[in-house]
């Protein structure tokens, strides 16, 4: 009685293991291109939340006091003016634009410019108007 074959031959464990090899280099390249950019969405979050803070910071602040805001490129800074040293490799830049209108309404436009350790620059753009803001001794802000 004759018994089947059982196992594989030397040949075809060899075109296996050549198959599993060129599927495994094909993988791992795929991932090392998938890793190098995975830093590039983390600085682009951190450079949105650097730009809306400041940003906010600046439409918070009474209507003549929007052009002190305005500053060159320089690191950023937290609330107590001091360089934030986790966030080294950011700048931070923001102008404001007083003769700016806003469908015919005067306003005031501010941008806010960061760019990451990578040289990525990011741009927020945001309004103020006057909102019929008066000073502590009741003369009105607003040109």
């Amino acid at each position: 009685m004759i018994r089947p074959q059982r196992g594989m031959t030397l040949v075809e464990l060899v075109i296996t293991i050549v198959i599993i090899g060129i599927a495994a280099a094909a993988l791992f390249s795929a991932m090392a291109s998938i890793t190098a950019r995975s830093a590039d969405p983390l600085l682009r979050q951190q450079s949105v939340m650097i730009a809306e803070s400041y940003l906010s910071a600046a439409l918070a602040l009474p209507y003549d006091q929007l052009s002190s805001a305005a500053h060159s490129a320089a690191a950023p800074r937290n609330l107590a003016g001091e360089p934030v040293t986790e966030l080294a490799g950011y700048s931070v830049a923001l102008t404001v634009d007083g003769a700016a209108k806003l469908n015919g309404i005067d306003a005031t436009r501010i941008e806010v410019t960061v760019t990451d350790p990578q040289s990525q620059s990011l741009q927020l753009f945001g309004w103020r108007t006057c909102y019929g803001e008066y000073d502590a001794s009741g003369n009105s802000l607003c040109p």
